[in-house]
């Protein structure tokens, strides 16, 4: 195609897709995936695909209508997302672009990669220079906060499915011996060979997380993820200075410039931004040079569609976080052989919808 695909429309629909594995994490449960689907359709026939994570129901009628406002935006303009995500940061300057408007953003932006790469027929990472190679992956589909002795049964389950070499706990019991018990149980059942990581999902204080994290050290885990308010970067750099296991965060950072000021805090020694916090395709290829600069693993957080093709042409990329939350609504769901995600081989990001799963999930 020798001009950039012209902007037809925005289409956006909720859905309540079922989770495999309800999460229950030490900051609240979560009883379905709540998801906007977004199709960037073109003058030209393309159509470009993402979803949002919502949190919640409630938050996904918002997010609809911030889309409803990019859309009469962008109706008309060339699919370039520099250019479109240029746009829409200087007409949302007022109102800012962290939250809910953000995330509108960041799927506007990725649904605009996403038809560049049909244009062009290629795989998303192919576009963007890479290749199209196995991405490391661990299993973060379950071990929610639950009963101790289910645990065990549950590390072996999400092992085996997928051939993983890595799994996520949770953590942040009320009780501190009893996340000792859980880890324990685990790393008890999977043994050395697995690779354990545990998220405290912004549970404790920075005393707690600085106590807690020295009964956790010598327990053999990869990292502890988010003990702290994720916009602490002074706690988090004490926390990581106090311990012995690394410290990972990023799934919360709203744009690169929160980005810089938590590597230069020393908040971390990992890094997984999350796509739709982050700004989408392009906000992710700025953090990822950002991160190589200062020589930092980095990681992914939800959205394996994308996460996988984005890792590929990351240059300190570490693991990708394996979630199925879009599986029950997507035709073709991404792949996992022997613990790594396999990147499709088709034009774009590779998302086409289940329109019979769409009509089943969808709400009003």
């Amino acid at each position: 195609m020798a001009t950039a695909p012209t902007i037809r429309n925005i289409r956006a629909r909720p859905v309540q897709a079922p989770f495999k594995r309800p999460p229950i994490s030490a900051s609240g449960a979560l009883p379905h995936a709540a998801l906007v689907l977004i199709d960037l359709e073109t003058e030209e026939g393309l159509t470009g695909r993402s979803y949002l994570f919502g949190f919640a129901p409630w938050a996904l009628k918002p997010i609809l209508g911030c889309l409803d406002a990019m859309r009469d935006m962008l109706k008309g303009d060339a699919v370039a997302p520099f250019e479109i995500e240029a746009k829409l940061r200087k007409r949302l300057t007022l109102i800012d672009t962290p939250g809910l408007v953000g995330l509108a953003l960041a799927g506007v932006d990725m649904c605009a990669w996403d038809v560049l790469a049909q244009a062009a027929s290629l795989p998303l990472a192919k576009l963007l220079g890479g290749e199209l190679k196995p991405i490391r992956a661990y299993n973060s589909c379950g071990l929610w906060i639950q009963p101790v002795e289910t645990l065990a049964d549950e590390a072996e389950a999400l092992v085996a499915d997928g051939g993983f070499s890595a799994i996520k706990l949770r953590v942040g019991r009320e009780n501190p011996a009893e996340d000792l018990a859980a880890v324990r149980a685990v790393k008890k059942r999977v043994g050395d060979r697995i690779t354990v990581m545990c998220d405290y999902n912004q549970r404790l204080t920075v005393n707690e997380a600085i106590l807690r994290g020295r009964m956790l050290d010598g327990e053999g885990l990869y990292w502890i993820e988010e003990p702290v308010r994720h916009d602490d970067y002074a706690g988090c750099a004490r926390i990581a200075a106090e311990l012995g296991t690394p410290i990972q965060i990023g799934e919360n950072l709203v744009d690169t410039f929160e980005l810089i000021n938590a590597l230069e805090a020393g908040a971390m020694d990992y890094v997984m931004p999350d796509l739709q916090r982050i700004g989408g395709v392009t906000g992710w290829l700025r953090a990822a040079a950002i991160t190589q600069a200062h020589g930092m693993e980095m990681s992914s957080h939800l959205f394996p569609e994308y996460s996988a093709h984005l890792l590929a042409v990351t240059p300190t990329a570490h693991w990708l976080e394996y979630m199925d939350w879009a599986t029950p609504i997507v035709a073709e769901p991404i792949q996992v052989k022997d613990g790594h995600l396999l990147i499709p081989d088709r034009p774009g990001s590779g998302i086409t919808w289940n329109e019979d799963a769409v009509k089943r999930y969808a709400i009003a």
